[in-house]
């Protein structure tokens, strides 16, 4: 089995930068439309789909982990501005509670787009949104910021090439 890539360090992901939804499924299509993806770090195109999709999913439907509310607490007052406003770091390693709930299965390309797609139809057509486990009530307004930045991340270790 081959070793987990550092994702804190691949120097070749692209820089995205998705104002909205919108943006963020252009991108999409666009893998989609690619004859292969290059994947640079531990997941393949699939699972990063489905991730995206389980995580906008889930600020619908609501999320099963939470962090303890003094963690919740110091992270809205320091640092939820940042996360809706400025690129999310690589590297960063869920725990476990939250891991088993968001960490994607093997996942085809084509079981990623197809729930990626549904995902970002439902946040288009569904008003509810779910309590953030971190950062807790969040705007829909708010919600699309962070699934900016958590689709600019993660998307960014895709490289289509043609």
């Amino acid at each position: 089995m081959a070793s987990a890539i550092n994702t804190g360090r691949v120097a070749e992901r692209r820089r995205l930068h998705f104002n909205g939804l919108d943006d963020v499924l252009a991108e999409v299509e666009l893998l989609a439309k690619s004859k292969e993806i290059r994947t640079l770090g531990n997941w393949s195109a699939g699972q990063v789909l489905k991730h995206l999709a389980v995580v906008m999913d889930k600020s619908v439907d609501g999320f099963v982990y939470r962090v303890p509310a003094v963690v919740r607490l110091l992270a809205r007052l320091l640092v939820k501005r940042r996360f809706l406003t400025r690129p999310m770091a690589a590297g960063f390693k869920l725990p476990p509670n939250a891991t088993a709930e968001l960490g994607p299965p093997e996942t085809t390309l084509e079981e990623g787009l197809r729930a990626i797609r549904h995902a970002i139809g439902r946040l288009r057509s569904e008003t509810r949104r779910a309590a953030h486990p971190v950062f807790g009530t969040l705007t829909a307004d708010e919600w699309e910021r962070l699934h900016c930045r958590h689709a600019e991340l993660h998307l960014s270790f895709l490289v289509p090439t043609d």
